[in-house]
């Protein structure tokens, strides 16, 4: 498929997706959001893709989520436009992504922009970076998935004064509640999300695939599940032959030779 909105490379074992409507501060229209779906579908299919980097195309913003001029221009019924959203619903298809994903942020990440950030497992923000929910400012709420991520990271009281005032902070508070994961200089922005990246792609797949999945479904339920989840995961991991090759490599003291089975 051919991308007109993003850019979309694979390297050494990482994914890189870049929204490319910098003129439009990469809002997010209908055609971006169908893209990125197919990216991501592309990257979950090949075995070779073991991270994931997402990001945005210019100087000024990783992204102001929807396209608001698109949106007012658009027409139909309300079931057409529930149907529509949830084809093309890149935030879902993200979140869902069984491989680890890293937001690499600068500028804006507003709305919907910051709402793929939430979606995303660690987030890399640059010392200019403004992130935040501003949909009650324009009578809406966030609608992809901001009201239920931001709480689970933030807490209750820093996300409702977030989604309430619809004000953005900056990257060091939003590194001080615990919304970013790093702040850095901008020029170290990608190379520390690549580095990362890279740290995490030299690690047994299935075995990153299985810590994910405990951790993302665990934290949302009762800690004995969860606990019962690790376990069945952990014991699952003791029939992968990565795992007897980590265990040899260590051993023999040299690099392992994942397979991913």
């Amino acid at each position: 498929m051919a991308f007109e909105t993003i850019l979309y490379e694979k390297r050494e074992g990482v994914a890189f997706l870049t929204l490319n409507r910098p003129q439009a501060l990469n809002a997010r229209n209908r055609q971006m959001r169908r893209e990125m779906v197919a990216a991501l579908q592309d990257a979950r299919a090949d075995e070779g893709v073991r991270v994931l980097i997402l990001t945005g195309a210019g100087d000024r913003a990783f992204s102001v989520g929807r396209d608001l001029k698109e949106a007012a221009q658009e027409s139909g019924s309300l079931v057409e436009g529930r149907r529509a959203r949830h084809q093309e619903n890149d935030t879902l298809v993200l979140a869902t992504l069984d491989k680890p994903t890293i937001a690499a942020i600068h500028g804006y990440a507003l709305g919907g922009g910051c709402e793929l950030a939430l979606a995303c497992d660690i987030r890399v923000a640059s010392e200019d970076a403004q992130l935040g929910l501003p949909e009650v400012s324009r009578g809406m709420i966030p609608g992809s998935g901001g009201t239920q991520r931001l709480p689970r990271l933030v807490g209750m009281g820093r996300a409702l004064e977030l989604i309430l005032t619809g004000e953005p902070v900056d990257a060091r508070e939003a590194y001080r509640i615990g919304l970013v994961n790093r702040v850095v200089p901008r020029s170290e922005l990608l190379p520390t999300a690549e580095k990362i990246a890279r740290t995490i792609a030299s690690r047994a797949p299935v075995a990153l695939r299985y810590a994910k999945e405990a951790v993302v479904k665990g934290v949302d339920l009762p800690l004995e599940e969860g606990l019962r989840l690790e376990g069945d995961l952990s014991w699952l991991l003791r029939t992968t032959e990565d795992l007897r090759e980590g265990a040899r490599a260590f051993v023999e003291k040299r690099p392992p030779n994942w397979k991913g089975r």
